[in-house]
């Protein structure tokens, strides 16, 4: 196939989502495998490696192969069908293995290794010494050091592992979309809003059914269990929710062996690369020096969080009993209690905030701030799209120059992974005939589309999170590193990568932002300056326990992967639970089996980095508040020093670039109300 036929093979422009098939994935794979391998190969054979014989052509091949599987891969999660999904499958053990005897390729390692000897690697840009760097870094994490049958058995696990994670993902697909509970009697449904009701009607009357669907998805879900007055029915979703993927669920979908088998086999190459532990090979990439300091710094955290944690809690055991004659809280209480006496504590409910934060107002009101902070503008432009909710954005400067492109996908749906995440589409970097080729991200959230003709109404939760998600996507765009492997957001340390993100949240607390953000979907008011004041009030509201949640998650992730021997992994769950004084959820609770972000993520022995990060995004947006928060000044400092450098040099230097001094944990304690 030609790119003329095959869409996945053209590289001229934006992608042609809207032609991808099934059938294509394979036969391009087939073409940009056998040109990456030529491309190896000539670099292979290259007696006096320099920049330019060695390093650039390979990169444009595996730039070409690395594109079109990630536009497979995306169209998998966002627009999934058996076909699709067949396709996709069919070609994960070739890609894992191509990627895996690059990495083991011994001449391709000599050859960089020639290069960082070379006279000439001295004038080198830094963003190019820092390739050569990560590569032979990379080269020894892959495996080019091990003996030929060490190598043998080390792709057969990194195969076996891609395979692994791809169905643990599906499974967690496919056991939250099999889920549905119809509702006849409305009745059952008092307490849930009145777009909420609107939504669950539309959606059994897809079904041809006469009443209401809630599913598990999270627009349906999570408001369900923070109205719905019906208890037994909160706990029926709940169970579904948290034996998802479990031997509790249908038993193809268990995802409780695929973990076994993760954890064996992550530990098994990670001994054969010299590492006691995954652990250790994970931080190997990362800012924190060793498993030991990321568990003292998760575990000084959960000191500081836990007597917060406990006054929540005794809160609301004290209002459930008091108001609702619940003797004993369970976890399909929690969220319901909780907006009651934040309605109650704080005299607002979630309701009356989000009918202020509509999609469109919200959007451009992000907007308004990007462009505030960075000088830049967003300009709603054509391009092929995946789905008709799809919409594409150019970003420019003042001047008009073109910076880089943003799709964004905003509603849930079926056959459509759950959650919120940022993916590049292309990097950043000077072409052969001297030209930019801009970078282009896109951003997927799973909100809950509009109804009755209304735009859709957003949570500030879903606000929060479209700012997290867009905070990544800046990362990317605003580089100006024109070498692809450290432009953006390629080479930043992974516990770096949130910093951009959780800073972004930060503007969603400013009365000075929020005007341009909020539009009563009736009215058209913006939000009254006395319930922003009562928001912010509650701010904090059962931060400790969110904390101690978090932290949670961090400590079994890192302990899950700190272990030399096999692990009971439900066994740890409720261990780091009872360390941390969290109330045990019931025995059938198995969150492990739907915990993506470690399984089949990216983020293995790696979630504690949403709290590093944290901490250098809480003292990177102290700044702004010293210096004004919507001071272009400082915005454009920020702008050059973190967003702008990607991956070319250490993200603590480009902290310090940008705030004069290292990360201090004063803002985090204040900025989550755990301040003295």
């Amino acid at each position: 196939m030609t790119e003329v036929t095959n869409p996945l093979l053209d590289f001229s422009g934006l992608p042609r989502y809207d032609e991808i098939r099934p059938e294509h994935i394979t036969p391009a794979l087939d073409t940009l495998l056998e040109t990456s391998r030529q491309a190896v190969a000539q670099a292979e054979s290259t007696d006096n490696p320099t920049w330019e014989s060695f390093v650039a052509p390979v990169e444009v091949a595996l730039e070409r192969l690395g594109r079109a599987w990630g536009i497979a891969g995306h169209m998998e999660s966002v627009v999934n069908t058996p076909e699709l999904r067949e396709a996709y499958n069919a070609n994960i053990a070739r890609i894992s293995n191509f990627y895996t005897e690059l990495g083991q390729n011994e001449k391709l390692y000599a050859g960089y290794k020639l290069l960082a000897a070379a006279p000439e690697f001295a004038h080198y840009s830094q963003a190019r010494k820092t390739i050569v760097e990560h590569a032979l870094r990379d080269f020894r994490l892959s495996g080019a050091e091990l003996a030929p049958e060490q190598k043998t058995r080390f792709m057969e696990i990194s195969e076996r592992l891609s395979e692994l994670t791809n169905r643990f993902s599906q499974n967690l697909l496919d056991a939250t979309d099999s889920y549905a509970a119809y509702i006849d009697d409305v009745r059952r449904l008092k307490g849930l809003p009145p777009d909420n009701l609107a939504a669950a009607r539309a959606a059994a009357e897809a079904d041809h059914f006469n009443g209401y669907k809630l599913t598990l998805k999270a627009p349906s879900y999570i408001p369900a269990m923070q109205y719905l007055d019906d208890r037994a029915l909160r706990e029926q979703l709940y169970v579904a929710y948290v034996t998802r993927a479990s031997e509790f669920d249908r038993m193809k979908w268990d995802n409780g062996p695929l973990i076994d088998e993760i954890l064996k086999l992550r530990q098994e190459g990670a001994q054969m690369l010299g590492f006691k532990t995954f652990g250790e090979e994970s931080l190997a990439t990362k800012m924190a020096e060793s498993p030991e300091a990321v568990l003292q710094f998760l575990r000084d955290l959960a000191v500081r969080a836990r007597p917060f944690m406990l006054q929540d809690r005794a809160e609301m055991s004290g209002w459930a009993m008091e108001r609702l004659g619940i003797k004993g809280l369970e976890p399909w209480d929690l969220a319901y209690v909780a907006e009651k006496i934040r309605e109650e504590k704080y005299a607002f409910s979630e309701q009356e905030v989000k009918q202020y934060f509509t999609e469109p107002t919200v959007l451009s009101g992000l907007f308004h701030l990007i462009e505030t902070l960075y000088g830049l503008r967003f300009e709603e432009a054509s391009a092929p799209v995946w789905h008709p909710d799809v919409k594409y954005f150019e970003l420019k400067n003042a001047d008009g120059s073109l910076v880089g492109g943003l799709y964004l996908d905003l509603y849930a749906r079926a056959a459509k992974q759950g959650g919120a995440w940022m993916n590049d589409v292309r990097g950043r970097k000077k072409l052969a005939d001297g030209s930019i080729q801009t970078p282009v991200a896109l951003v997927v959230c799973n909100f809950a589309s509009g109804v009755d003709g209304k735009p859709a109404l957003l949570p500030h939760d879903d606000v929060i999170t479209l700012f997290h998600e867009f905070g990544h996507a800046l990362h990317h765009l605003l580089t100006e590193v024109d070498e692809l492997d450290v432009s953006g957001i390629s080479g930043v340390e992974w516990d770096a990568v949130e910093l951009p993100s959780q800073f972004m949240e930060n503007f969603c607390w400013e009365w000075s932002v929020l005007p341009k953000l909020t539009r009563h979907v009736e009215t058209g008011a913006s939000l009254p300056r006395e319930l922003f004041g009562k928001m912010l009030a509650a701010k904090n509201f059962q931060s400790g326990s969110a904390m101690l949640r978090q932290l949670y998650f961090s400590i079994f992730d890192m302990e899950l992967h700190q272990s030399t021997e096999a692990v009971a992994v439900q066994k740890l769950a409720i261990a780091v639970q009872r360390e941390l004084g969290i109330p045990l959820p019931p025995f059938y609770n198995r969150f492990p089996q739907s915990f993506s972000h470690i399984f089949a993520g990216g983020y293995s022995a790696g979630y504690y980095s949403y709290k590093w990060a944290e901490v250098l995004s809480a003292d990177a947006y102290a700044a702004f508040e010293e210096e004004g928060v919507l001071n272009p000044e400082t915005g454009a400092r920020f702008r050059h020093e973190i967003l702008a450098r990607g991956g070319e040099r250490p993200a603590l230097e480009s902290f310090k670039a940008f705030r004069g001094r290292t990360p201090q944990i004063d803002a985090l304690l204040r900025h989550n109300g755990l301040s003295a």
